[in-house]
């Protein structure tokens, strides 16, 4: 992994971490994760390999990284308080974000130090996968996918907030 690449994985982690503390929900929730993988996609996506059964990788690992970002977006905690809305990921909210990008980082460690490449090429062959270009796109897609539905649900979460502030919200932290 390069060293951007380590930035930017760690950068992510500690958009969570960071929320683990209850702070006021502002643009910077929003703006500074979604960046972050803005950044990450001009970097990575040349473009999306079509061959073979790529699309089904990348559909797979996005449909992951939208169940992670949902579950996420659902357990992290947001409250009014003094007219402001706060918002506070939960334990399941934070180890669900670390487990996709741990999962990300150890599977590229794996094939890059790990002796995982063979497995991964004779795994590429078997199921008709046409090279590395399609894992990277499907785990960058499954990054952005995560992020963007964990941002999205908190952001819906926050405007149903605010239009009935009377209403329960659903509180799913652990």
């Amino acid at each position: 992994m390069t060293t951007t690449e380590w930035i930017t994985d760690i950068a992510l982690v500690l958009v969570v971490f960071r929320q683990l503390r209850e702070d006021r929900l502002d643009h910077k929730t929003f703006l500074i994760p979604l960046g972050i993988v803005a950044f990450v996609a001009y970097s990575y996506l040349d473009s999306v390999p079509t061959g073979g059964n790529d699309l089904v990788l990348i559909a797979a690992l996005m449909a992951v990284g939208a169940a992670l970002g949902v579950a996420g977006g659902v357990y992290t905690r947001i409250r009014t308080l003094g007219g402001h809305l706060m918002i506070k990921a939960g334990a399941v909210s934070a180890i669900l974000w670390v487990l996709g990008m741990g999962a990300r980082m150890g599977f590229q460690l794996w094939v890059e130090h790990g002796g995982g490449a063979d497995d991964v090429a004779r795994f590429s062959i078997a199921h008709h996968i046409t090279g590395d270009q399609a894992w990277v796109t499907a785990f960058v897609l499954m990054a952005v996918t995560e992020v963007v539905t964990r941002v999205g649900a908190i952001y819906l979460r926050s405007r149903a907030r605010t239009v009935s502030p009377a209403a329960p919200v659903l509180d799913r932290t652990a």
